[in-house]
């Protein structure tokens, strides 16, 4: 296993345990988080493992072995992809929870770029690893708050909480339906395969520079609204023809599409329950819609893919995660996969854009410690 190796190769000892936490793919339920809305995400079977052993000083050593690198850290003074594992011994600390420093060797499998929570996944392998390291008896939610506080006040990414709660909570076979406000959760089956159908991640291979600080303000712009409407959260908005003459602007863009994912979340778990998840195509096409006009994070690479995807003879396609590159998702049937992949490839060449590269997402498991064969 090359995180075992790596970690007795760089600290002349053996781990004490091997962890692992999985990124995640959203099904639906896109920037409702933040907005104490309802998301529906599931575990992918790419992750980050990591080798890690307490010590008895508050030295944090970290080796990466994606971005060849490595660190002695502290607090103070972690920077980069350090600052990701390195909340998580801030945000413990700040509960008062007794962790002191560790030896750490990270590796992983989840495509760069592609917005399938990498950061999420390292903060929650660092943490389901300080649980037992320094037996601190937390439960995978407890985790999965200290791994968004660890995100959004040291390394300074305004996030709401769902990445951490897929990583910490997901079954495999199972989607997750999260409530971001109360953080009940409720395991959903989800076997495509069942249906002669699979859910193809579409990468872009892009991640466009209008991003940065994007996030925020559409966060910022969504408080707002809530604000001006007299509301908690946009979650609470009831009549939404009554809360849009009441707005304008970039405030009642964003209130449209809160409102009408969260309704949307509500409708495909019903045609789950209802057994008919062919059906589900034509909520992802109108989540896409809504978040390439209202919320305004798509980008011409996405907006292809789905058109494309579609064109191929998906049943539904749509951008995944925060935006501005990134995935897609596209639901087809098994046997038209190919088509679809032969569509969106071509949609690019004609473009001239860089190749697009396709996964097939299957619900994965949540966090966990592995042997030392990486089961």
């Amino acid at each position: 296993m090359r995180v075992l190796d790596a970690f007795s190769e760089t600290y002349d000892k053996s781990p004490e345990g091997i962890w692992y936490a999985p990124g995640r793919v959203n099904l639906i339920g896109e920037h409702t988080d933040y907005n104490d809305g309802l998301v529906l995400p599931f575990a992918v079977p790419w992750g980050v493992t990591l080798a890690a052993s307490p010590r008895e000083d508050t030295t944090i050593r970290l080796r990466s072995l994606q971005t060849g690198t490595q660190t002695v850290t502290t607090l103070e003074d972690a920077h980069g992809w350090a600052r990701y594992p390195t909340g998580v011994f801030w945000a413990l600390r700040r509960d008062g929870l007794p962790v002191r420093g560790a030896d750490i060797v990270i590796d992983g499998d989840i495509p760069e770029g592609a917005g399938l929570s990498s950061s999420a996944a390292l903060e929650v392998a660092t943490a389901v690893a300080l649980n037992d390291l320094y037996a601190l008896a937390l439960d995978p939610l407890d985790l999965a708050r200290i791994c968004q506080l660890a995100e959004n006040d040291f390394a300074g990414a305004p996030c709401g909480i769902m990445d951490q709660a897929t990583a910490a909570l997901a079954r495999e076979g199972h989607a997750l339906l999260l409530d971001c406000r109360s953080l009940a959760s409720r395991q959903i089956p989800f076997d495509l395969a069942a249906h002669g159908l699979e859910l193809l991640i579409i990468n872009t291979n892009v991640r466009h520079a209008v991003a940065d600080g994007q996030y925020a303000r559409r966060r910022q712009e969504c408080e707002n609204a809530a604000k001006r409407l007299g509301v908690p959260a946009l979650r609470d908005v009831t009549d939404l023809a009554a809360a849009l003459n009441r707005l304008d602007g970039e405030e009642r863009k964003r209130t449209q599409h809160v409102v009408t994912e969260n309704h949307r979340v509500e409708a495909l778990i019903g045609l789950l329950r209802a057994g008919a998840v062919t059906e589900i195509g034509a909520l992802l096409n109108a989540s896409h819609l809504s978040l390439r006009d209202q919320f305004e994070v798509s980008c011409p690479e996405l907006d292809v893919a789905v058109e494309s995807a579609l064109r191929g003879g998906a049943r539904g396609a749509r951008m995944t995660g925060g935006g501005f590159g990134g995935s897609a998702i596209a639901l087809v049937a098994t046997e038209r996969a190919d088509s679809v992949r032969t569509s969106v490839a071509a949609a690019y060449a004609e473009r001239g854009w860089r190749a697009p590269t396709f996964l097939t997402a299957t619900p994965a498991g949540g966090a966990r410690r592995l042997d030392t064969h990486g089961q």
